[in-house]
């Protein structure tokens, strides 16, 4: 496999090449307010970015608003459904034309209809439609954008898109909600970001490891201000990233929850139903819902394997409910924005991002992080040491 770039830093140099790479005076203006929150440089990032959006429901629509508002260089947005009655609930980008009914837009390409409101919200940025399926979807399909993010799939589908993702050398985000519970995950493979910091009295150098997925790679000393206070040291800190696949299911909490039982204590029941609901998807065709027994058995399974206290049944019949369901505007407006704002931390490389499963409860307003890794290497080696794919998998790649 092809070496993996770091982050943003894996923009493809056709992108780059595509893209005036110097803001214009009405776009410094436009973007004033964002380039004081995390300047210039990165929001020279976020303009070059080609974001590639794969359904658009309502979580999808939160997130290409917030990316549209930012402004991105393009997104092009892939969805095969038409708009429904159902969706005119929480998809507030489905506007009807003016002077006519719902009828209007119920049967249209659900991409197609929202892309009339987004091009509204920020006539800048590129809107592009794509109504095939994007399992049709080849690896040099997926070369050529900066970021995926793929929204309200089952558990089969977000693994054949982290695998392609992975060949084509581009970071990939997931998020599903299901009534009030939902996730966010991230695969950013290998993603470098800077932080400006006092300088420590116990520096730290190139190559200190923080955590088993993050470690310094740079540290430079900045000249110091005349005011005569503390130093500061600009420090360039990379995440590693591990695979949809051993990340939903076989990767244990992190070893500083497992030895610590008033934190297992603390784990969201949330994450075994997750993980109960993405085995069963595994098994069973897309839109097919548990029944209550089986899928509280699914639940204890995934409660023991994780080591955390027993899953409370109201829990597990909260989080049922809400599969199929539809979708509650509060809970995907909160989602969406949370994956967006860590989107344009990615990109602008400014801040950490998550790392690597973000699980909300929208009844206890958490959403909480959990670095979910299997053992051996992550980053840009994990793919060497993991099962081959199959002829049947290689197949469909492409």
């Amino acid at each position: 496999m092809a070496a993996i770039a770091n982050g943003v830093n894996g923009v493809h140099a056709a992108q780059n090449g595509a893209a005036n790479s110097e803001m214009t005076e009405d776009e410094i203006a436009l973007y004033d307010r964002q380039i004081r929150l995390w300047g210039m440089g990165a929001q020279e990032k976020i303009r070059l970015a080609h974001v590639l959006l794969i359904n658009i429901r309502g979580l999808g629509n939160e997130i290409a608003k917030n990316l549209v508002l930012a402004g991105i260089g393009s997104l092009t947005i892939c969805d095969t459904h038409a708009v429904t009655e159902a969706d005119l609930g929480a998809q507030f980008l489905l506007a009807t034309p003016a002077g006519q009914g719902a009828d209007a837009v119920i049967g249209k390409n659900r991409a197609e209809a929202a892309s009339e409101q987004l091009r509204a919200l920020n006539p800048r940025v590129n809107i592009n439609i794509d109504a095939n399926s994007i399992e049709t979807k080849d690896v040099a399909f997926f070369r050529k954008f900066t970021i995926v993010i793929a929204t309200d799939l089952p558990s089969k589908t977000l693994g054949f898109i982290n695998t392609v993702t992975r060949f084509a050398d581009c970071p990939l985000y997931a998020a599903s909600s299901y009534g009030m519970c939902g996730f966010i995950f991230a695969d950013l493979i290998e993603h470098d970001f800077v932080i400006v910091r006092e300088q420590s009295n116990v520096p730290s150098g190139k190559g200190t490891q923080e955590t088993r997925t993050r470690s310094i790679v740079n540290v430079e000393a900045q000249e110091p201000d005349s005011s005569g206070g503390a130093g500061k040291e600009t420090v360039t800190k990379r995440e590693l990233y591990s695979t949809w696949y051993l990340a939903a299911d076989s990767a244990p909490l992190p070893s500083v929850i497992r030895n610590s039982p008033r934190r297992l204590r603390n784990v969201s029941p949330v994450l075994p139903c997750l993980r109960a609901l993405w085995a069963y998807q595994e098994d069973h065709v897309d839109g097919d819902v548990p029944t209550p027994a089986a899928f509280a058995a699914l639940v204890l399974d995934k409660q023991r394997a994780l080591g955390i206290p027993e899953v409370p049944q109201h829990t597990i019949d909260m989080f049922l409910r809400g599969v199929g369901m539809s979708e509650i505007s509060p809970i995907v407006s909160v989602l969406g924005g949370q994956l967006a704002q860590d989107v344009i931390n990615m990109l602008g490389q400014k801040q950490q991002p998550i790392q690597n499963l973000a699980v909300f409860d929208g009844k206890a307003m958490q959403s909480l992080v959990y670095s979910l890794h299997p053992d051996g290497n992550l980053g840009r080696h994990l793919l060497q040491t993991a099962p081959q794919v199959t002829t049947a998998e290689a197949a469909r790649i492409g």
